[in-house]
């Protein structure tokens, strides 16, 4: 079996190894993949692994020798599934992998915007400390997190880590889903309608999918029923956000500030809005890759091909 890998440069940098892949068959990995190459590379590979290179039905009707295909993440948005099953092709994904890692994340945006730890290291090796008249200083409000309210938005495996964690924080949660979550309930976590959440949060977490429904769920309306000065953070998908509307919120100050590992076009686009909205941080989609997470989502990915090898594929999504 042939095995390409299209894309396998942001799972595997160079720091960990293809060696137990390869086990699996002959393996071929690119770290990119344009668009024009996509073909060609393919080739005559039965298996075929991405993360961000689509493959449309145009490019699956010129690649009849696959079989099989691996998504490198758990959304699936970059394949054709339905017409991958049409030609008898499995497609996988690799569910669950980064939950603790985004989870982390969040916390990241939360306790720099209450804490401000990276503004004040640099002001300190500014030597602004040194010329300080009192042994202490601080240039932001500081904010305790206990007893404040985050609502979370989507209540999947990451979302409940997210209140797993708040509660120890002494934080009270609120969480809007989409589907009923029973027995998920305590003292501190409570269900709520999304207009509860909007209204009465002081920290927004966003942990839905991208889907019809929620794109542009956070737009100037939604945005209108927000406590004045909430902190809204976005490690989900970026179109969930109108990136204008969240920027003339910052602006005003509607929003206290907005930490979002995503926005709509990856790479950022110089044009984007929030590249100069006030108090606004943006990271590069990484949230997902801290080395512990990508061993998993290896980890996985060759239990995926092993089974399909086998004849028990898992983690399939076009099977219904």
């Amino acid at each position: 079996m042939k095995i390409v890998v299209l894309d396998g440069h942001t799972l595997n940098p160079g720091d960990m190894s293809w060696d137990a892949m390869g086990q699996l068959g002959e393996l071929v990995v690119y770290d990119r993949t344009p668009a024009d190459k996509i073909i060609e590379r393919i080739d005559n590979a039965e298996i075929v692994l991405t993360n961000k290179v689509i493959l449309t039905k145009e490019i699956l009707d010129k690649t009849p020798s696959v079989k099989y295909i691996g998504i490198m993440a758990t959304g699936y948005n970059v394949v054709n599934t339905e017409y991958a099953k049409e030609l008898g092709i499995i497609v996988t994904n690799v569910p669950a992998y980064s939950t603790d890692s985004v989870a982390q994340m969040v916390f990241a945006f939360i306790m720099e915007f209450c804490n401000h730890v990276g503004e004040h290291s640099r002001a300190v090796h500014e030597g602004k400390w040194t010329k300080s008249p009192d042994f202490s200083f601080w240039y932001y409000p500081l904010i305790e997190i206990k007893n404040k309210t985050l609502g979370i938005i989507g209540f999947g495996a990451i979302g409940q880590k997210v209140a797993q964690i708040a509660e120890i924080f002494g934080m009270q949660v609120l969480f809007h889903s989409r589907t009923i979550k029973p027995g998920l309930e305590t003292d501190n976590i409570k269900s709520a309608t999304l207009e509860k959440v909007l209204a009465e949060s002081d920290f927004i977490t966003l942990h839905c999918p991208l889907t019809e429904q929620t794109r542009g769920l956070i737009n100037k309306d939604t945005i209108s029923k927000i406590k004045d000065g909430a902190i809204l953070i976005n490690t989900s998908r970026g179109p969930v956000i109108d990136e204008n509307d969240v920027a003339q919120a910052l602006n005003a100050g509607k929003l206290a500030g907005l930490g979002t590992d995503v926005v709509s076009i990856e790479p950022i686009q110089a044009e984007n809005p929030l590249l100069n909205a006030k108090n606004c941080i943006i990271t590069p989609h990484f949230a997902w890759a801290t080395k512990e997470a990508r061993e998993r989502l290896m980890d996985t990915l060759i239990k995926n091909i092993d089974s399909f090898l086998k004849g028990t594929p898992v983690n399939v999504v076009n099977n219904q």
